[in-house]
């Protein structure tokens, strides 16, 4: 019986976003591409006589910050060392660099064994549609695509340049919408449609009449049920508009490094890319 630790494949990761899914992570329905694109050598799989048992992704966002996600056994192989294996491949294939992760809280004191830090959070919140579309935004060119990098970086102080720039490019399942104003860009927002309802991430507005926009706009691009948003504990404002438009929170998360955090810029109108790659 064979044991290795391989670079997922396209199929590999669809494996394994189908056990996220088992595990209520709820992936997007285009998700695999944009995921790759970030760092294709960072999504690993342990397989036993060439099935997949565990799997992480510790994606190399640049030269000082990876961010790990997709942490997963299945099942059927827990208990045998295969998670612990997979996640000694993923801390080393960032070498020196910092790392962050999402955790939930029944996983946060094993993180903080292996070095990480809780640094802040975020919540899920979910509702179904309810804002009114008001046809406010447009959708996105792909001459806005440096000025929404631009803007993440300074959010985050990460370059995410590689997922990103397939992120807020359109696919049947995703799209990209822009809030403009006198001044330029006002906001945006990414929505996806999810193996159930949709996700809005990454999200930002300058303040609560654009949010409230792009939200409403947001929500009525797929008629695929419920709407849920990641949001960090500093987007205060955000999370003030979403509790008086009826959406609620549903779980929570660490937001945990090990290593120096960069250094952000937090929004009180934001909403994260995705748990997974941060």
């Amino acid at each position: 019986m064979s044991t290795t630790i391989d670079r997922m494949s396209p199929a590999d990761l669809g494996t394994v976003l189908d056990w996220a899914a088992d595990e209520g992570w709820n992936p997007g329905h285009d998700d695999a591409a944009a995921f790759l694109a970030a760092d294709p050598a960072g999504f690993l799989v342990r397989k036993v006589s060439g099935r997949p048992v565990s799997a992480i992704s510790v994606v190399n966002h640049s030269e000082s910050f990876a961010f790990l996600g997709l942490y997963l056994c299945h099942p059927d192989f827990r208990g045998r060392g295969h998670g612990l294996a997979i996640w000694n491949a993923g801390l080393a294939n960032a070498g020196a660099r910092t790392i962050g992760l999402d955790g939930v809280p029944a996983q946060e004191a094993n993180y903080a064994r292996s070095g990480f830090v809780r640094q802040g959070g975020a919540a899920r919140f979910t509702a179904d549609p309810g804002l009114p579309s008001t046809s406010a935004t447009r959708p996105a060119r792909p001459e806005d695509i440096d000025g929404l990098l631009k803007r993440e970086r300074r959010a985050t102080g990460v370059d995410a340049s590689r997922f990103l720039d397939l992120w807020f490019r359109d696919t049947a399942s995703r799209r990209t919408l822009i809030l403009d104003d006198a001044d330029g860009l006002a906001g945006y927002g990414t929505v996806r449609a999810c193996r159930a309802g949709a996700k809005i991430g990454p999200l930002f507005a300058r303040d609560e009449a654009g949010a409230r926009l792009l939200l409403g706009d947001l929500t009525a691009t797929f008629d695929a049920g419920p709407v849920s948003l990641d949001v960090p504990e500093s987007a205060t404002g955000l999370r003030s508009l979403l509790d008086g438009a009826g959406f609620r929170p549903s779980f929570s998360t660490a937001r945990m490094y090990l290593g120096p955090p960069p250094a952000t810029a937090p929004d009180r109108y934001r909403s994260l890319a995705t748990l997974e790659l941060g």
